[in-house]
């Protein structure tokens, strides 16, 4: 039993850890990054950091990755909940644009686009990127499918693309009633 208990420490820790990260880095940008700013948001030693994440590539390599599979999963249940129900494409694309506008609307979403941007500036997170695009990718051909709308594999990246691009905008100007229904439908009636 002690063992399990270490282990769920140890994991407890270092989710910690990744959060902490997340949260500076939404805060002070991938600049501001810190040591310092890492153990005080986390509440952990600075030994412990280290001991988890030798470098700083790693520890936001791993945080990238907690935030989309989290994500991912959030919303594959919101999909789950509607698909019983027999939406058309309109009726989806009004779901999308009621989803993303009760997204959380903070640091730990900003932490994610400054990560996404630090992987165009680091080859080392690049890959990391790619996952997470990956499983937007797969949640997208998900959704698509369950409309049955053609081809959803070559649809799933510019839908993707379109939400993430609606959403920075979000993000950057601060507007909370950015139309993703009405863009949405232009784009899947265009393809």
């Amino acid at each position: 039993m002690a063992g399990a208990a270490s282990r769920d420490k140890l994991v407890s820790t270092r989710e910690a850890i990744l959060r902490g990260a997340l949260s500076v880095v939404g805060e002070h940008g991938v600049g501001g990054l810190t040591n310092r700013r890492i153990v005080a948001a986390a509440g952990v030693s600075l030994g412990t950091l280290t001991y988890h994440f030798p470098s700083q590539t790693a520890l936001l390599r791993e945080a990238m990755l907690l935030f989309v599979e989290e994500e991912t999963a959030k919303l594959g249940a919101i999909v789950d909940g509607y698909r019983a129900e027999g939406l058309s494409v309109e009726q989806a694309a009004s779901v999308v644009e009621q989803v993303i506008a009760q997204l959380p609307f903070g640091a730990d979403e900003l932490g994610a686009h400054e990560l996404y941007l630090q992987s165009a500036r680091d080859p080392e997170l690049q890959e990391a990127s790619a996952r997470c695009f990956a499983a937007y990718d797969e949640l997208a051909v998900t959704i698509l499918e369950a409309l049955g709308v053609p081809d959803p594999r070559r649809l799933a990246g510019p839908v993707v693309a379109l939400i993430a691009g609606l959403q920075l905008r979000r993000l950057a100007t601060g507007e909370t009633d950015t139309p993703v229904a009405e863009p949405l439908m232009m784009l899947l009636r265009g393809a």
